[in-house]
């Protein structure tokens, strides 16, 4: 199957506070679904996240449980969460977790 015609199950969630790491974010939404993969990048100047990650469900059930819960909050702050709409190509990842590249 091409990879143009194959759905994708992903939200893109900013407003993430710098003091959650990626297991906080990945235990919080794994309430509304299996998670196939989650991405929170990092900022190799600074060491922190850069306050927005993806998560991928492994079906549409999961994506649409997250989308419809409102609001989404972690460590008081209100995420902000949203249907990815944008294709990712695959990259490659250092040891550290950082992307060489955008991700699909």
């Amino acid at each position: 199957m091409a990879a143009s015609s194959r759905k994708v199950f992903e939200v893109l969630v900013s407003k993430v506070p710098w003091t959650v790491a990626n297991k906080e974010i990945k235990d919080y939404f794994r309430q509304f679904g299996q998670i196939k993969r989650c991405f929170l990048p990092f900022d190799k100047g600074t060491g922190f996240h850069k306050g927005y990650c993806w998560i991928r469900y492994s079906n549409e059930e999961g994506l649409n449980n997250a989308l419809e819960k409102d609001p989404h909050v972690l460590e008081g702050t209100k995420l902000q969460v949203q249907r990815n709409t944008r294709m990712f190509v695959r990259s490659k990842f250092n040891k550290d977790g950082d992307s060489d590249g955008d991700f699909d």
